[in-house]
């Protein structure tokens, strides 16, 4: 599942930027490269499911808005070639605060039932040895 798309990076940042991003032919097309939107969105998708797949089971069963926000901040941060303004990179630093924060369960995601199922490998196990010392061998000793 995508967290976004080539229409919502449009609607957000106009076609015009996307062309400027994306048209890397060496005669320039004046249209969106379709296939560098594809794998740009591809590696965003797995920056963002490398973040939560600690606290939830993917793929998730929607795309919650602050999800698919991220994924747009990210993917126009990864589609610069060269640096972007200051703003995307601000931009960009704060998604990835963000998606810690999701990681980590400071930021729940309204999406019911994704949480994982705890293994109880979080829990203490105590193994006890035989003990050497017992009231039948230290019969006299004690």
């Amino acid at each position: 599942m995508a967290y976004t798309s080539l229409s919502d990076l449009t609607d957000r940042f106009g076609e015009r930027m996307l062309i400027s991003l994306t048209d890397r032919a060496e005669t320039p097309t004046g249209a969106v490269d379709t296939d560098v939107i594809d794998e740009v969105l591809a590696d965003t998708d797995a920056l963002i499911d490398g973040y939560l797949a600690n606290r939830y089971k993917l793929p998730l069963s929607e795309t919650p808005p602050l999800v698919a926000d991220i994924a747009k901040t990210v993917a126009i941060y990864k589609l610069h070639v060269y640096s972007p303004d200051d703003k995307i990179v601000e931009d960009y630093k704060e998604a990835l605060r963000q998606l810690k924060d999701i990681g980590t369960g400071a930021i729940k995601l309204p999406v019911a039932g994704v949480e994982p199922a705890d293994t109880g490998a979080g829990s203490a196990r105590m193994t006890d040895r035989e003990r050497p010392f017992t009231e039948t061998n230290m019969k006299g000793f004690i």
